[in-house]
């Protein structure tokens, strides 16, 4: 069969996307993945076909205005002016990517799609051709409500009847983008806007979570499946230097940090904070700048503290004692996976969820938000995790349990159906 794989969105957002495909590829099916231009290396390394489409939606949540909403310390009217600017941009740019996807499908006529929640041609399409689509999501509370937890562009919980209701109104707000920015689609194929609807919720997801760490609710809908966390080998062609295999060698207890994908406009002051907490304390760590989040001043301990620029954490984590992150779910899955103690230090949306469960888990503290972090609410938190052996415990069990998880075949299953 032939799929197509659709992922808008950030790197995080692209992983398991290109998981599935190689999934697919080594049972014989053929496979393209649709992601932003900016992805198309991370896809050919991989050995995936790509398809190129528009770098703008990336160039927009990743401009001055996406980073201040992340990580500034601005007022809560400006906060509003800006996801007002960004959602009327928004707007214009998923109508391009909407075109785009429909080209692709057009020319190449799937068997199956599989797309995330930003690429919102797929539901036309769904629609259009009745399951032969699957929406996949690395993180709950996204579209099928939970007694016990909010929605994730919420933060607090406000108890089942309330938790519930914030499922009513992001799905009212995911329906209105999908049907603002299909309207000449919809208008070719007398497609109304109950359509979207009955396309949107009947559509089978499949939410790529451990089980381990997140456990299906018996009352979701029968089309609706946690599947597992299923990773590839990232590590490719990539070696570690001499420099850095001595300094695990030198430190048998390691903190990790990585912002990820994750930027914000401080992120100078971000590492200060950390190095000046670090090297009070003679705490040992690896320092990721990936893309920004961090970075690596002119003066530090270089004894105490090694800076990276890319590491796969597949190599790493199994290397170090704690990992301090941004909460990505495939971060926060590997990490687990590990045994890694993690706290969590959210920017956006689902990191506030990821935080909560993992603290809920006990595997760490609860983290701070990236735009409240300080030395001083900082410090006794890095300290409790590099101090509390039961954290690590914990991680251990947890990380156990999802190592005896072997869900790929109940997964292919499913694409296939």
């Amino acid at each position: 069969m032939k799929f197509i794989l659709v992922s808008v969105g950030t790197r995080g957002d692209m992983e398991p996307f290109l998981t599935l495909a190689g999934l697919l590829n080594k049972n014989g099916h053929q496979t393209l993945c649709a992601f932003p231009e900016q992805f198309r290396k991370l896809a050919e390394d991989a050995g995936i076909p790509f398809y190129g489409l528009s770098p703008k939606f990336l160039e927009l949540i990743e401009g001055d205005d996406a980073v201040n909403l992340m990580g500034g310390k601005i007022s809560a009217l400006k906060k509003l002016k800006i996801l007002i600017k960004l959602y009327k941009l928004g707007i214009v740019v998923n109508k391009e990517l909407v075109e785009q996807q429909e080209l692709l499908f057009n020319n190449e006529k799937p068997d199956r799609v599989i797309f995330n929640g930003k690429s919102t041609y797929p539901i036309i399409w769904e629609f259009l051709n009745p399951g032969k689509s699957f929406l996949l999501s690395p993180v709950p509370c996204l579209i099928h409500s939970l007694k016990e937890y909010p929605h994730i562009g919420f933060k607090g919980d406000y108890g089942p009847f309330f938790n519930q209701l914030t499922y009513k109104l992001s799905n009212f707000g995911l329906l209105k983008n999908i049907q603002d920015t299909t309207k000449s689609i919809r208008k070719k194929h007398d497609i109304k806007g109950s359509d979207v609807k009955k396309a949107l919720f009947g559509t089978k997801m499949i939410y790529t979570i451990s089980p381990s760490i997140f456990k299906q609710p018996d009352y979701w809908p029968e089309h609706v499946k946690v599947v597992g966390y299923h990773e590839r080998n990232k590590a490719g062609n990539w070696k570690p230097d001499d420099k850095l295999l001595q300094f695990i060698k030198d430190h048998d207890k390691l903190l990790f940090f990585t912002f990820g994908s994750m930027t914000n406009p401080e992120p100078l002051e971000k590492t200060k904070i950390i190095l000046e907490i670090l090297e009070r304390n003679r705490i040992p760590a690896i320092i990721n700048t990936a893309s920004g989040g961090l970075i690596q001043p002119e003066n530090y301990d270089s004894d105490l503290v090694y800076f990276v620029e890319t590491i796969p954490y597949d190599w790493v984590f199994s290397k170090v004692f704690a990992v301090i992150h941004h909460g990505g779910s495939g971060t926060t899955h590997a990490a687990i996976k590990n045994g890694c103690s993690t706290m969590i230090l959210p920017h956006i949306i689902d990191q506030f969820l990821w935080n909560n469960l993992m603290f809920n888990a006990g595997v760490g503290p609860k983290g701070i938000a990236v735009d409240k972090l300080t030395t001083e609410n900082l410090e006794p938190k890095i300290l409790d995790i590099f101090k509390n052996e039961e954290y690590n415990k914990k991680a251990c069990d947890l990380g156990e349990s999802m190592k005896q998880e072997d869900l790929s075949k109940e997964l292919y299953d499913i694409l296939i159906s």
